[in-house]
Order: C-alpha cells, then sequence, then structure tokens
C-alpha cells in the first residue's frame, strides 16, 4: 500500500524536475535578458499558478487536455488519468518557483564579469555558460529545490486531471486523503513521515550546498576609476578563458 504511491511519487517527481529545469532555466534567463513588450503581463500568468487553487490549475489543464481541445483532437495525444497527467499538473503548478528565482539570481549577476568576458572574445552562449550561470547557481538551486518539494506535494490539479487510481495515478498525496477517508490514521503517519522527510531531505540538501560555496559577488568600489573596475573583472575572468588573446 506504500510503496506503490511511494514509487509513483517519485516517478512524477523526477520527470517533473526534468521538465522544470528545462523550462525554468530557458524562461528565466529570456525574462532575466530581454526587455519587450508585454512582458508584465506574461511574467504575471506564470506566476498565476502560485496564487490560483490547485483545482483550478487541474481545471485549466483539464481544458487543455480534454475532449475537444487541440492537443486530443488534433494530435491524438491523450493522457488525461494516466501518470504523465500527474506529472504534468506538477510541472505546472511548480514551474513559476524555478522561474521566479532563476530571473532573480540571473538579474543579479554582476554585469562587469559579462562584460569583462566579452571584452576576452566571449560569444553570448560562452558568457552565459561560464560566467552568468556559474555565478547565479545558488538562487537557480534553491529555486530548483523548492520547485522539487512542491511537485512532490501537488494535490489538487494531480486529482483533477489524473484522478486516484491504485496503481496507475494515486501518488502519495492522494493516498493519504485516501487513508485518512478510510480512518487508516496509522498507515496516513508513516506516509506523511516519508513525505515529510523526502521534502526536508531536498531542502537540506540545497541549503547544505549553499552553505558549503559561499559566493561574493564583485562590485565597483566608490572612488574606483571605471578602467580600474575594468581592469579588476578582467582580472576575474581571464583564467577562465587562457588561450584568448585581448583583441583578435
Amino acid at each position: 500500500m506504500i510503496w506503490s504511491p511511494l514509487l509513483l511519487s517519485l516517478q512524477v517527481t523526477l520527470v517533473a524536475s526534468l521538465l522544470i529545469s528545462i523550462l525554468g532555466l530557458s524562461i528565466g534567463v529570456f525574462l532575466a535578458r530581454k526587455k519587450f513588450p508585454g512582458q508584465i503581463v506574461i511574467s504575471t500568468l506564470l506566476n498565476l499558478p502560485l496564487v490560483l487553487p490547485p483545482s483550478v490549475m487541474g481545471y485549466f489543464l483539464l481544458l487543455v487536455l480534454g475532449r475537444g481541445s487541440p492537443i486530443k483532437e488534433w494530435f491524438g495525444i491523450d493522457i488525461l488519468f494516466t501518470w504523465q497527467a500527474a506529472a504534468l499538473a506538477s510541472t505546472v503548478v511548480a514551474l513559476p518557483l524555478m522561474v521566479e528565482s532563476t530571473r532573480a539570481a540571473i538579474a543579479n549577476v554582476n554585469p562587469e564579469l559579462e562584460a569583462a568576458a566579452r571584452t576576452l572574445g566571449s560569444t553570448e552562449w560562452e558568457v552565459l555558460r561560464q560566467i552568468t550561470l556559474p555565478t547565479a547557481y545558488r538562487g537557480i538551486l534553491a529555486g530548483f529545490g523548492l520547485s522539487v518539494a512542491r511537485g512532490l506535494g501537488e494535490f489538487g490539479a494531480t486529482l483533477m486531471v489524473a484522478g486516484s487510481i491504485p496503481g496507475r495515478t494515486q501518488t502519495l498525496p492522494l493516498a493519504i486523503y485516501d487513508a485518512v477517508q478510510m480512518q487508516r490514521y496509522g498507515l496516513a503517519n508513516v506516509m506523511v513521515l516519508i513525505m515529510t522527510a523526502i521534502a526536508f531531505g531536498v531542502l537540506w540538501w540545497v541549503r547544505h550546498l549553499e552553505a558549503r560555496h559561499p559566493q561574493s559577488k564583485p562590485r565597483s568600489s566608490p572612488g574606483k576609476h571605471p578602467d580600474e573596475t575594468e581592469r579588476r573583472s578582467s582580472e576575474a575572468v581571464a583564467p577562465l578563458y587562457p588561450r584568448r588573446e585581448l583583441y583578435r
């Protein structure tokens, strides 16, 4: 009774985590680096799952995936009441945490380091991969950990689009609810402890990594000449490009 929903929850969370890491990182970097008309509207829409009831998000997913939707009618994709639908629900609900954490972390990266890397001949992709992401990794990692924990505990949207079918779509939160409904409090206590331990472990891991790898952000000191600031920034990133010349 415990192992089936536990393994299914881990499976759903793993798939959702992969989707969250790819989509959340991409969207977060895009929002942090690009300015365009309607950006506030897009950002607000992306953050709606944080404030809307999970059942509302589940209903929206039903409209997107259900009968009469383009996904089902045009492409023949029918994932309602499957574990894939549960993974999608977890992704949608937890994605804003990853997006906002990534956006804030990228926006706080010292632009002087990125500018210095460009003067050393780096492309925008190299700057992102070798300077921006390593500098912002703490915020990105924190957002990812929170997203994983949120996706693991998803209940309302999952119930709407996947149901609570034992052995097929019944994740650990749904199994806990059913156990309480059947007054099997001993079983519910065990599952609650397991879920609490997993969530605690994920958050502890994130905090532990942050404590082991403190990050300092070099900034311009008051009174420093701009050339001196640029020189220091270039010296900070120069070890990353040992074979590059300043001018090409």
